[in-house]
């Protein structure tokens, strides 16, 4: 059993600190969060929502946590500095009322408020108390592959007035966002054609007269 798995004996090339090691680089996307332009709502403490983002070898540092204020919720607007492919998520907080008890993620709808989180989400999970952090929701990673900003919305608790966590820990894959990606979708949000579409839709124009 478990024993044997943290055995050391002839043939173990890995030990236990490597695959911790391993691990704890698996939950390294909170390095891609910019943090200049991270939002909590409801945050009691200012800046304290930004506090759970940290490594994974950190989470046991209950100094850290945000608090909601007024009621129970909790609303997270997270942009990253580049793409990145979501695969899982870790929610850890108290072994009482005050875990949250559901999560709702939504991508790419910058500055989301409250009045927002109406929407349908991406997906939603319904949590487990964790106080420990080692409970992972996987998401659907076709819905979460390419995320330039996350919104995370705890709407409700296991009962408490208020709301807190420790940490989250997010874990995926990231890659740079390209500067012509980023005119795409300009041009697909808005009405007016980039100059380069232009000159390709030119000599059609000139074939069809």
């Amino acid at each position: 059993g478990a024993a044997m798995a943290h055995g050391h004996g002839p043939g173990r090339c890995r030990c236990c600190g490597e695959e911790a090691a391993e691990r704890g680089a698996a939950w390294g996307l909170y390095l891609r969060i910019d943090r200049q332009r991270l939002q909590c709502l409801n945050e009691r403490r200012e800046g304290s929502g930004a506090t759970v983002f940290r490594p994974w070898e950190e989470r046991g540092d209950r100094s850290q946590f945000v608090e909601s204020d007024d009621d129970e919720e909790l609303l997270f607007n997270i942009p990253f500095t580049g793409s990145v492919k979501l695969k899982g998520v870790i929610v850890m907080g108290e072994d009482d009322g005050t875990h949250p008890a559901e999560m709702r993620l939504f991508r790419n709808i910058p500055h989301m408020s409250f009045d927002d989180t109406a929407k349908e989400p991406e997906q939603s999970f319904s949590l487990s108390r964790d106080p420990s952090g080692e409970l992972e929701y996987p998401t659907k990673i076709s819905r979460f592959s390419n995320v330039h900003h996350l919104s995370m919305h705890f709407p409700k608790n296991f009962g408490a007035e208020t709301t807190k966590i420790f940490y989250i820990g997010l874990r995926g894959e990231w890659a740079e966002a390209h500067r012509h990606q980023v005119t795409i979708c300009n041009y697909e949000a808005s009405a007016n054609p980039a100059d380069h579409k232009l000159e390709q839709i030119t000599p059609q124009t000139h074939f069809i007269s």
